[in-house]
């Protein structure tokens, strides 16, 4: 285990797998206590929580609808009640099907928005006025936002993905006057059970696209995560960072 964490609190919504679990495993790894939060996954939840500790690492699971304001606000008192203090909030937790704009719901379209970009705007505002002078705020948005996509079928998705980026660059002044960061991660297509039934042939044209030739894994962003959650970060704020081995 490294220390570039050690005595740090973080919280790393929908880290119950996929890149949240690599994220949750890196910071831990460094020494940070890191709350894994998740919405109904209490079993994969338990899984992190046990790997953390297994490799040597303090985590504990916490519920939370991020969704719902309400759960987004006891995730981040819950944390404050149990360690004191927060240091660190990764903003992970996201959704999106690929719908085509005739057929999107006022439904499905008020779903994606409240998690992917309402809820990290009220875990922020839960947790500036308790978060450490110091802190770290990571949003995890999409290289989607800034690449031409094929098709319109995420358009909802990376229209909220891209909410959080505009959300840093408006909070960055604010916050640096305490010496808070907030930064995006812009993660291009990553291996992960959620992206398990997307078709060979598409993940085969992404390969071709990408300066690197191959997709990417979970700790391929948890890496990012990690350098800007740490002091080496500290000088870095505001960023739209893409972590995508080289997508266009």
């Amino acid at each position: 285990m490294g220390a570039a964490l050690d005595g740090k609190v973080a919280i790393v919504t929908g880290a119950s797998r996929g890149i949240g679990r690599a994220i949750a495993e890196r910071l831990a790894g460094e020494g940070a206590v890191v709350v894994v939060n998740h919405r109904a996954s209490a079993g994969q939840a338990a899984e992190v929580v046990a790997a953390i500790e297994i490799a040597g690492g303090r985590a504990v699971a916490l519920a939370a609808d991020m969704g719902v304001v309400a759960g987004v606000q006891r995730l981040v008192n819950g944390t404050i009640e149990q360690f004191g203090k927060l240091d660190i909030l990764v903003n992970n937790a996201g959704v999106g099907k690929r719908t085509a704009m005739a057929d999107m719901t006022e439904r499905e379209f008020d779903w994606t928005l409240a998690i992917n970009a309402r809820g990290p705007f009220f875990a922020i505002q839960a947790a500036v006025p308790r978060m450490s002078d110091g802190g770290r705020i990571i949003n995890i948005s999409s290289c989607g936002t800034h690449v031409a996509q094929v098709t319109g079928l995420l358009a909802v998705y990376q229209m909220s993905k891209g909410a959080l980026e505009q959300l840093a660059r408006c909070y960055m002044k604010e916050l640096g006057a305490r010496g808070i960061t907030i930064n995006s991660v812009l993660p291009g297509f990553v291996e992960t059970e959620l992206a398990s039934d997307t078709p060979a042939a598409y993940k085969e044209a992404l390969v071709q696209r990408t300066a690197l030739r191959r997709l990417g894994t979970p700790e391929d962003i948890a890496e990012v995560v990690c350098f800007l959650a740490s002091d080496a970060g500290r000088w870095v704020t505001g960023e739209t960072i893409q972590v995508s081995g080289g997508l266009a």
